[in-house]
């Protein structure tokens, strides 16, 4: 992961007013390819086709707007994988979440003396639930939370990146000029969404190029 104050030392933060930071891949380390790898090993050859970086299965959608509950997907992974027990597959589907970025999650939090930050995620429950509890064992869960004036999981908008309307609901919940607010994704195509609800948008892998 490129470090975020690599990121900032080569854009310009005039006419900002708001930060708006991804979570996975930017303040959480994660690997895409550990489900991938899981499921395989439990016979689901095809999960990397089903659940990718750039898109998904509609059942992901569900589980990340709140559609779908925990043990519903679960009942689904379970006609996938009818052989394989609920802890198998909870470990499979949990073991994309490596820990915090904890340099990263610093440096934002140095932000905060400049800007008002904020966090969205498309992310689901059960994953919360995960997450969460490593952030408390590492650094301290309230400790993190007191970094973002708000920190917005896609299950609980209902709204999912990279759906314009998503990030305009969220701006519009916390009083945010789009144009004024930058949004930091490690996924182009949430960059991208963004930038076409008028944020300024940064790709913190590939590019350092604003809108």
């Amino acid at each position: 992961m490129i470090s975020l104050r690599q990121q900032f030392s080569h854009i310009s933060l005039e006419d900002t007013e708001a930060i708006i930071f991804d979570f996975g891949g930017v303040l959480f380390e994660i690997d895409y390819e550990a489900p991938v790898r899981a499921f395989a090993e439990l016979g689901m050859k095809d999960f990397r086709e089903i659940y990718a970086q750039a898109g998904q299965h509609p059942i992901f959608d569900q589980l990340e707007t709140g559609q779908t509950d925990g043990d519903t997907f679960y009942r689904w992974l379970s006609t996938q994988l009818p052989a394989a027990r609920r802890d198998q597959l909870e470990a499979a589907w949990n073991c994309i979440l490596l820990g915090l970025n904890i340099e990263n999650t610093v440096f934002a939090a140095s932000l905060g003396e400049r800007f008002p930050l904020y966090i969205f995620s498309n992310t689901n429950a059960l994953h919360v639930t995960e997450f969460e509890r490593m952030i408390d064992q590492v650094y301290g869960l309230d400790k993190f939370r007191s970094h973002f004036r708000s920190i917005v999981y896609s299950n609980e908008l209902r709204l999912r990146k990279p759906h314009p309307e998503a990030f305009l609901e969220v701006c519009r919940r916390h009083g945010l000029p789009p144009a004024k607010t930058l949004f930091l994704d490690d996924s182009i195509q949430h960059v991208e969404g963004a930038r076409r609800a008028g944020l300024r948008a940064l790709h913190v892998q590939e590019n350092l190029a604003l809108n």
